[in-house]
């Protein structure tokens, strides 16, 4: 394998791609059509009572709904965000790229970092998800996923992981028993882990409209579905993890205004709020909008 700089390892996730029509097998080209035809442009206020209107389309059987904003929050443009999730008060991150990855825990109201561990120097950071006392970081090609202390933010120990490390999310339960892991890996499955040690127990492919989806990134597990960032694109999908099947998309287009996307990267990362609400926000993006995902229920 030729030599690549050390922080530019192959297929890059750090480089934006160029933004011309991603390939589209991921979600169908109906699907798209029916987004930015059907789309509104988001309002770039994003202060608290100036909500967004949602537009509601269709491909097939799925809906396709529009985040209403309700909230901005600051977010550091230095996170280059691959986890995002709110426990408990504070919301949890977990950031990328080589010699500047870190698990972070984040004031969710103003976005102020509270703490923060750096991870070794050669790993590039992934997906995280909160497992009871313990916080579990995927690594992108080191092969490891990193254990940390949830309440001091010091890792406790490394565990293998069979190949690339994306999003991460706990289904099932919010203490790790009785429940597992959801890993992303970048290709159309999900795959499901055992909370304690992170072994893989099983896996299922993705699809939407019988099509796959691919590049899946950022999880977040929310009842019996698992949400996706998928990477390279201003969409989230839904997914029954028991069948694959994609059940409800987001179109976030216009979430963070063009004239605000300067040194901006993709939109990476949800977490939950209650009920329809979430926070959304992207890679060295400047703001966290707290949104209503006005999606049918399941």
């Amino acid at each position: 394998m030729p030599t690549r700089p050390a922080d530019r390892p192959a297929h890059d996730r750090t480089a934006p791609r160029r933004r011309t029509a991603p390939p589209l097998p991921r979600i169908r080209r109906s699907a798209l059509l029916l987004t930015l035809c059907g789309s509104l442009v988001l309002s770039a206020c994003g202060a608290a009572g100036s909500a967004t209107p949602a537009v509601v389309s269709r491909t097939g059987d799925v809906p396709v709904v529009r985040p209403e904003v309700l909230a901005e929050i600051p977010h550091d443009t230095d996170a280059f965000t691959q986890g995002l999730e709110l426990r408990d008060g504070t919301l949890y991150e977990g950031t990328g790229r080589v010699g500047k990855s870190e698990i972070r825990a984040l004031d969710p109201g103003t976005g102020a970092v509270r703490a923060s561990s750096p991870l070794p120097g050669s790993y590039f950071g992934e997906g995280i998800t909160v497992a009871g006392d313990r916080i579990w970081q995927l690594t992108w090609t080191d092969g490891v996923a990193i254990e940390w202390d949830r309440a001091t933010l010091r890792p406790r120990r490394e565990v293998p992981v069979d190949g690339e490390g994306w999003g991460l999310c706990l289904s099932g339960g919010t203490d790790g028993g009785g429940a597992r892991v959801v890993r992303s890996d970048g290709t159309d499955r999900l795959r499901f882990h055992d909370p304690a040690d992170l072994a893989e127990t099983g896996s299922v492919a993705v699809t939407l409209d019988g099509a796959p989806v691919s590049e899946l990134n950022e999880l977040e597990c929310v009842g019996d579905r698992v949400w996706a960032n998928v990477w390279q694109t201003d969409r989230l999908v839904r997914i029954d993890p028991a069948t694959g099947v994609v059940d409800a998309v987001v179109d976030a287009a216009g979430l963070l205004p063009p004239g605000r996307r300067a040194g901006a990267d993709v939109l990476n990362g949800i977490a939950h709020v209650s009920g329809d609400e979430y926070l959304l926000t992207g890679k060295l993006w400047p703001s966290t909008f707290r949104v209503r995902l006005p999606v049918p229920d399941a």
